[in-house]
């Protein structure tokens, strides 16, 4: 929503849920990326909630001293990537017809009007254009991103509190693609599957583009207070039990405990892959284009089993993606068993050091 056109000032990226944040600071080499800093701080409870800002002050706060006691390099910038919250987003592949991007800055908005479920006053929207295999002649394929205009300006107010300047915003399965793929490309179809602290997101990805995003209230917090209150045990001991045993028939109690939640999961996993074969003999998604794979992100990931899970009730192969996919593995001082939990935060450093990702349609405000 937000880019410099004619500078390249040093960016940042951070990503903001319910309950935490994580700082990632990237540096370009030749044409590879390391990691210089990072840092990964806990929010207390109600001070964002389902992605909304509750209280400026307090998250503000929270973001400087993060920003100061970075592991690593010190950063000696005050911009940033900001990842928006996914479960407040709305994305939708339109048509258009061939047309310059001058002419898409204006026409896109009022196209739009037509699929987004608020008054295109109320919100803000970003785009870009979809390069397909097969181009057609007459019309674009375009992805738009629609967000409400109190949620980012509430973003934006914090961050400025916070002595930093939010020079891009992008909703948060941008950033996870980004993470997975060498320069937005993949061949075959896949389904993200990005299992969080507090939400998982669904984002379905075809043709080098987000076809499809759903936020489910499924999370890897949830597992942990099923265990909790089934055993009698703190939250944080149910935690280091969840992740000891794994999702392993063999830890019978943690895995009967666990199975009817990750169960639900596999099955939303089904109906939205299900919903996508329905569909992709239409405009919406590419045609005759099957799911080949589901890469697994974010920290709930990290419980061993929950892929061979999803596999044996899907049928599709699925794995555990690699937050590192495009940065020089080259670092001592990151914990690597962690790094499925700042899979947005690197996506969104990424377009802070990348000139292709610098250079995407917006709607600037």
């Amino acid at each position: 929503m937000f880019k410099f056109l004619n500078v390249k000032p040093e960016i940042f990226g951070i990503d903001i849920n319910d309950l935490s944040l994580r700082i990632v600071k990237l540096q370009k080499r030749g044409s590879s990326f390391r990691l210089v800093s990072y840092n990964d701080v806990d929010i207390p409870a109600g001070i964002v909630k389902e992605g909304v800002i509750q209280n400026e002050d307090s998250l503000a706060k929270i973001i400087v001293e993060a920003s100061k006691n970075v592991n690593g390099k010190r950063l000696d910038t005050e911009y940033v990537v900001v990842s928006l919250p996914e479960e407040k987003s709305f994305s939708q592949v339109i048509q258009m017809p061939r047309m310059s991007e001058k002419e898409l800055r204006l026409a896109v908005p009022f196209e739009a009007e037509n699929y987004i479920p608020l008054p295109i006053n109320k919100v803000y929207i970003d785009f870009q254009v979809i390069e397909t295999k097969e181009k057609n002649p007459n019309h674009l394929d375009i992805l738009i991103n629609v967000m409400p205009k109190p949620i980012v300006d509430s973003y934006i107010s914090c961050f400025k509190k916070a002595g930093l300047t939010p020079c891009i915003l992008e909703v948060e399965s941008q950033a996870i693609v980004r993470a997975f793929t060498k320069n937005g490309k993949m061949e075959n179809p896949v389904i993200f599957v990005d299992f969080g602290e507090t939400k998982t997101s669904l984002i379905i990805y075809a043709e080098n583009s987000i076809r499809f995003t759903v936020t489910l209230s499924i999370s890897s917090t949830q597992l942990t207070e099923a265990i909790s209150q089934k055993m009698g045990l703190s939250f944080n001991q149910a935690e280091k039990i969840k992740f000891k045993n794994g999702f392993d028939p063999k830890n019978n109690d943690t895995f009967e405990i666990l199975r009817p939640i990750i169960k639900k999961l596999s099955i939303e996993i089904k109906k939205y892959i299900d919903f996508y074969k329905g569909h992709s003999s239409h405009d919406y998604f590419p045609a005759n284009s099957n799911i080949e794979k589901i890469i697994l992100c974010g920290g709930g990931s990290n419980l061993n089993g929950i892929g061979d899970f999803l596999f044996k009730e899907l049928g599709i192969k699925t794995e555990i993606g690699d937050p590192f996919f495009n940065i020089s593995k080259k670092y001592k001082f990151f914990p690597e068993k962690r790094a499925l939990s700042f899979t947005t935060a690197i996506g969104s450093a990424l377009r802070g050091v990348s000139d292709t990702y610098l250079n995407s349609y917006s709607d600037n405000k």
